[in-house]
């Protein structure tokens, strides 16, 4: 069986680490590089950095910033924010990121996701999705949550699967921030629907949310920002506890 992944992210804003709310209300968390180094040594299983004002500002992922990390692990590390071309892709590689997460940009032209994944291959591309429930159903939103589409969060995870991506990093904008859970009963349908890997983000607070978010919401990975950076949930400890209830981890 494959075991389930525990996966520290760092979102970034002038390369600071930060942390909000919903999508708001930020606060600084960290220096990148420092935080990267404590989860590679504390047993993360990933790595996940965030350029998430990159999109709004129009600019490219900091590739230096980039490179500044990667040296500092051992483990895969994927990096998103204003990716929008197989240029910036390899620049991204080339500063030592093992995947690529691309939002907006793949919302915005569908045909990236076919042409990132026929350069670098499926397993290096994410298809990272923000959504959110309306009276209209889970629509998928842009720019750091900002803008909000008419696209269906179940339809577009299906297009991006047939469009080749390797996996599905899901965050629900409602439960961001609230540590009050992941979306189990989405991410449950999601997985029902597609084959490929999907990730939880948005809700951990607790280690039972890890537990609940593998077992009743069927993810293969698990995504969390605050309770790591805040040292209110330590890795190995979750580890141990997700073992115990017998699921299956690399400790």
């Amino acid at each position: 069986m494959l075991t389930k992944r525990i996966i520290p992210c760092l979102d970034i804003k002038e390369g600071r680490t930060v942390k909000g709310v919903n999508f708001v209300d930020l606060r600084d968390a960290g220096d990148p590089v420092e935080l990267a180094q404590r989860y590679a040594d504390e047993g993360a299983d990933e790595l996940v950095f965030l350029d998430i004002s990159a999109t709004e500002q129009k600019r490219k992922t900091l590739a230096e910033l980039v490179y500044n990390v990667a040296e500092k692990l051992n483990i895969p590390f994927t990096v998103g924010g204003g990716i929008s071309s197989v240029e910036d892709v390899d620049i991204l590689l080339k500063n030592g990121a093992d995947k690529v997460s691309i939002n907006s940009s793949a919302v915005k032209n569908p045909d990236l996701i076919n042409e990132l994944v026929a350069k670098f291959g499926s397993q290096c591309i994410v298809v990272a999705i923000d959504a959110r429930k309306t009276d209209d159903g889970w629509k998928v939103h842009l720019v750091g949550g900002k803008v909000p589409t008419e696209l269906d969060l179940f339809d577009w995870a299906k297009e991006v699967e047939q469009r080749g991506a390797g996996e599905i990093l899901f965050t629900s904008m409602d439960h961001d921030g609230t540590k009050n859970g992941f979306a189990d009963a989405e991410l449950a349908k999601l997985s029902s629907l597609v084959n490929i890997p999907i990730i939880a983000s948005g809700g951990a607070g607790q280690v039972s949310h890890f537990t609940d978010t593998f077992k009743n919401g069927k993810a293969d990975a698990a995504l969390a920002a605050s309770v790591f950076h805040f040292k209110e949930i330590a890795i190995p400890v979750l580890k141990q506890q997700l073992e115990k209830e017998g699921i299956p981890v690399r400790i």
